[in-house]
């Protein structure tokens, strides 16, 4: 009998079977139950719902940031958690781009040495020259040399776009990339992730409560007490 929940041969991102729990001294909370979906090249997606409801972590299992209790995730065709911690690594930095709430940047590292940093950890030859016109794009090239804590947060948050999309990621995922920003520096942000996203052809997966923002993928991913709701 066919797996209905069969991933699509085409499918560039596949979540099997997920589930996710974890146990303490008050017993086992199931975070995510029996997950299942696909995503197509170029697709954008929104993964929606409460706080608390396992957005966060079902991303991290995307990226092979954690590790499911059961079920898995295949990017092109590969079953991430058949990778040990090494070679899942490796897998991001050749297929992954990553925007986070808080920014992550190096406060040590200025703008272009933190957009630097991925290029260089991948050997590219001509990282500062990538990591310049990247920045230029997001409309920081005056701002090569300032360190994050000078910068605002609209501005690290682009520093933080220049970094994930200055690889050319085939998959990018973003985690409230404007949870920390205020209405207008957010719609700014989130419409040059938009834009870079149509240049580049990559697919995003995005977690996000701003309706709006979903609003603007191509499909929603409901999440409601660790299961998809609607899709």
């Amino acid at each position: 009998m066919p797996d209905l929940h069969a991933a699509p041969p085409d499918a560039l991102i596949a979540v099997q079977h997920l589930h996710k729990s974890v146990t303490d001294s008050t017993g086992t909370l199931d975070i995510l139950r029996d997950i299942d979906f696909s995503v197509a090249a170029r697709e954008t997606i929104a993964i929606v719902g409460a706080s608390g409801s396992g957005k966060s972590t079902l991303l991290s299992l995307i990226a092979g940031l954690d590790v499911p209790t059961a079920g898995t995730v295949r990017v092109a065709g590969q079953d991430l958690f058949a990778l040990n911690e090494d070679e899942r690594a490796a897998l991001r930095a050749r297929r992954m781009g990553f925007v986070f709430q808080s920014f992550q940047l190096l406060a040590n590292l200025t703008a272009l040495e933190n957009v630097m940093l991925p290029l260089e950890l991948a050997g590219a030859r001509d990282a500062r020259r990538r990591a310049t016109d990247m920045l230029a794009r997001v409309g920081l090239g005056e701002r090569l040399s300032h360190y994050p804590k000078v910068l605002s947060g609209g501005e690290q948050q682009r520093v933080a776009l220049a970094r994930a999309f200055v690889v050319q990621p085939q998959v990018l995922l973003a985690d409230e990339p404007t949870g920390s920003l205020d209405f207008a520096t957010g719609a700014a942000v989130m419409e040059l992730m938009f834009a870079l996203n149509r240049e580049q052809g990559t697919t995003l997966v995005l977690v996000t409560h701003d309706r709006e923002i979903a609003a603007r993928c191509g499909r929603r991913i409901t999440i409601e007490g660790g299961r998809i709701a609607a899709q």
